[in-house]
């Protein structure tokens, strides 16, 4: 990665920024992450590391999760998100993927901004595939891209396409968030 740590301020809300990196898997959600979050000078944090092991074995298996099994998960996604305020802003990759689980997450932070991560069915398939040793199979894809909302106008974020590199898809995020 290139570029240097900046003073974590947030030109959206003049405070430590509260970011989600959000899409379908495969979007690139974590390498994206650790990136924003190392050129921030925040931490960054992985959702999926916050779900349950029952969640984690019902994706594993094949089955997209309900509602029902997200809403726990989402809690504790937006608890793990809050306690960025205190250490000068976190970037989380989470799926995020209908308006209801942004809602829920800016129940606990309302300053919550996103970054949404997409790209064409196509591209996204062939990252799933290629991947390995991650619990969440290609097939759930689909799934995922039928759940998937956009961002709305009045909603605070913004999306960016993946088909550049990481660091190119940072420093369109790092524009948008200063």
């Amino acid at each position: 990665m290139t570029g240097e740590a900046t003073a974590p301020v947030d030109a959206g809300t003049g405070s430590a920024p509260l970011i989600v990196v959000m899409g379908v898997s495969a979007a690139g959600k974590t390498s994206v992450t650790r990136a924003l979050a190392a050129r921030l000078g925040v931490g960054g944090w992985d959702a999926d590391d916050l779900h349950s092991p029952a969640n984690v074995a019902k994706m594993a298996a094949g089955t997209p999760l309900t509602d029902e099994d997200r809403w726990p998960w989402l809690d504790a996604v937006g608890a793990a998100l809050a306690a960025g305020r205190g250490e000068g802003g976190r970037v989380m990759a989470c799926s995020a993927l209908r308006r209801v689980y942004r809602n829920r997450l800016r129940e606990v932070v309302p300053e919550a901004r996103f970054v949404h991560l997409h790209g064409t069915p196509e591209l996204l398939r062939a990252r799933a595939a290629g991947r390995a040793g991650h619990y969440m199979p290609p097939s759930l894809l689909p799934s995922q891209l039928a759940l998937l909302e956009p961002l709305e106008p009045d909603e605070d974020g913004t999306a960016l396409d993946v088909t550049g590199t990481v660091d190119e898809i940072v420093t369109s995020a790092v524009a948008w968030i200063r």
